[in-house]
């Protein structure tokens, strides 16, 4: 019999009535609701949150993926919690989980057994506030996740090609936690424990909540009305978002919807300390999928992490078009070597464990420990990013601490490979762009040297600097002095292992000729891409807001942006100029634009 089969269903949270019982429950404390299927991973936003609520003595139940098309069976089956209901779409919007940046439907789903599609409707988080709200209209109701993140204001929504107001007024749940929540859940539960009223649960950091008298708001933004009937209004609203999000001290902020209702979001929790975020991950996770999907087929977004470990949180780049410090934070948040060593060796008695960890890493997989050397810079600071337009002098980017872990893991008994999936900033690799001695040389040969798995993934985005400008991304000449220095350590350790560079097109900013150009300098380096993505806007970034808006909420200058699927088709082509069938349309669109130059070369066999 193998681990799976060992181990009681009790081992996992309850996610039927009958596992409830077994457990001698006759009512849980608290019900998540969550649109993915439930993995019992520190990797599944559900289950870190049903973890720390078990954890602080608390009984928690889980409905994943119910059916919001029958009786509603699936919602009925715990009755009423005797704190609240927690609901969340899962890991990702259910939008961008639905369809592709061509607004096509997608046929798969990570996050479902034999990943199918079809277990979670659009805007899950609304569909199943709402049948809460009317099954259960006495029981307080918390939004969170993703979904509940990036949609906490006024938001552009792409699929509906319109504005939304704050997911809060869609939804009309109680409260809502903005980013990683166990700390905003963990006192929402102690106090409503403790007898406090829902109603009165209005000073909790990293909430939103509706009320028609806004008090102690120091940033009042456009309202809802003002965003729809004026772009610079929304733009001048994101830009205030933005540049609070990424205080280390934000200000409370409102912003009125469509119903004299003001959403207020109170600022977020100091970023966790080492000991604390320990503490979460350290949790009695099984890290794995419940025993009724067995038979279903394998999860494919389990699959990927399953002998993976995430060793902090946050991030500090500020791409324009990613939603990570949006949702986790700018400032970093690291784990201690102990904690990570200890979830490897976790990993290495699973049964399914073959000798390699296949990830070691984060958001961006070498911030490990970074963060300001003087605090109090970084209280005064406004920048989005600490690394673009350059690296800041007082952010400590000493990577001595992430070598140093990598050895310890690669040192464990019966770890074969520690290879770093997680994308890495090479921009960060550079000498050049350090003030002083930060470690990087001996990182980037153990890195190369131990911790590639055959091929490298790093993130360009573009080559034309204009457009990364626009990104928030350095210059692509730093792409090339970091790939001299890979082929350099390969070729002295003979390796022959592939960088892989991830591009996008339609990005704001990304006109036809710069595809164009892209496609040709990317040609001269003997690359035919692969790993490519047309741009998507998602809600609360700076890249969706120029999409939206065409402007630059900073400059309030126009942003040229591709719109139209068939100016997205003509983009995205360029990344495929080597395919037969392309030449004709590529030579067309280069001779329109008066650059039949840039198709002779890039066209030329």
């Amino acid at each position: 019999m193998n681990e799976k089969a060992l181990r009681p269903i009790t081992d996992w949270l309850p996610i039927t009535k009958q596992e409830m019982e077994k457990r001698g429950w006759s009512q849980p404390d608290v019900i998540l609701i969550t649109g993915d299927a439930y993995v019992d991973h520190p990797a599944f936003g559900t289950a870190v949150i049903g973890r720390v609520l078990e954890h602080a003595g608390l009984t928690v139940a889980i409905i994943p993926q119910p059916n919001w098309q029958d009786d509603l069976r699936d919602f009925k089956k715990f009755g009423t919690p005797r704190l609240f209901f927690g609901i969340s779409s899962g890991n990702m919007d259910s939008m961008v989980n639905h369809y592709t940046a061509n607004k096509r439907l997608r046929s798969d789903d990570a996050y479902t057994p034999d990943n199918k599609a079809g277990f979670r409707p659009d805007y899950a988080l609304t569909v199943y506030s709402k049948i809460i709200r009317e099954l259960f209209p006495e029981a307080p109701i918390i939004i969170g996740g993703i979904e509940a993140s990036l949609r906490r204001f006024t938001h552009y929504d792409y699929w509906s090609d319109e504005l939304k107001q704050s997911v809060l007024a869609e939804t009309k749940a109680d409260l809502l936690v903005y980013g990683m929540g166990e700390q905003a859940i963990l006192e929402i539960a102690t106090r409503l424990n403790e007898g406090e009223h829902i109603a009165m649960l209005k000073d909790i950091p990293q909430t939103a909540y509706l009320t028609k008298n806004p008090k102690g708001v120091a940033q009042f933004l456009p309202d809802y009305d003002n965003c729809t009937k004026d772009k610079r209004a929304f733009a001048e609203a994101f830009k205030i978002i933005e540049t609070e999000s990424n205080r280390l001290e934000p200000s409370v902020m409102a912003q009125k919807q469509k119903d004299e209702d003001f959403v207020v979001v109170n600022p977020t929790y100091p970023p966790m300390e080492t000991e604390d975020l320990d503490e979460v991950y350290d949790l009695p996770y099984t890290r794995m999928p419940h025993p009724k999907y067995k038979k279903r087929g394998a999860i494919p977004a389990y699959e990927m992490i399953r002998h993976s470990v995430n060793i902090h949180r946050g991030c500090f780049g500020g791409c324009a078009f990613c939603t990570i410090s949006a949702h986790q934070g700018k400032f970093i948040a690291s784990r201690s070597e102990e904690s990570v060593l200890n979830e490897v060796k976790a990993i290495t008695e699973m049964d399914d464990y073959y000798g390699t960890i296949t990830d070691l890493g984060g958001p961006s997989a070498n911030m490990y420990r970074m963060k300001g050397i003087d605090e109090n810079m970084c209280r005064r600071c406004r920048r989005p990013s600490c690394i673009y337009p350059n690296i800041c002098k007082n952010l400590n980017a000493d990577h001595q601490p992430l070598t140093a872990l990598y050895a310890k893991a690669r040192k464990l008994k019966n770890v074969k490979h520690v290879f770093i999936g997680s994308g890495i900033r090479y921009d960060m690799l550079i000498p050049k762009n350090h003030h002083s001695n930060v470690h990087i040389n001996e990182y980037t040969q153990n890195l190369i040297k131990y911790h590639v798995s055959g091929r490298l993934k790093v993130a360009p985005e573009h080559t034309s600097d204009d457009v990364l400008n626009i990104m928030r991304k350095g210059s692509f000449s730093q792409f090339h002095i970091f790939k001299k220095q890979f082929d350099k350590v390969n070729k002295e350790a003979g390796l022959k292992q592939q960088l892989i560079p991830y591009f996008i097109s339609s990005h704001p900013g990304s006109k036809l000729v710069d595809m164009a150009h892209l496609a040709a300098e990317t040609k001269a380096m003997g690359f035919r891409l692969e790993q490519i993505q047309d741009f998507t806007p998602t809600p609360m970034t700076l890249a969706t807001v120029m999409f939206y808006t065409g402007l630059n909420p900073y400059t309030g200058e126009p942003v040229y942006t591709a719109k139209s699927q068939k100016d997205k088709k003509d983009q995205r082509i360029f990344f495929f100029w080597y395919k037969g069938e392309n030449r004709h349309r590529i030579t067309s669109i280069l001779q329109k634009e008066g650059r039949g130059d840039l198709a002779k070369v890039l066209l030329n066999r």
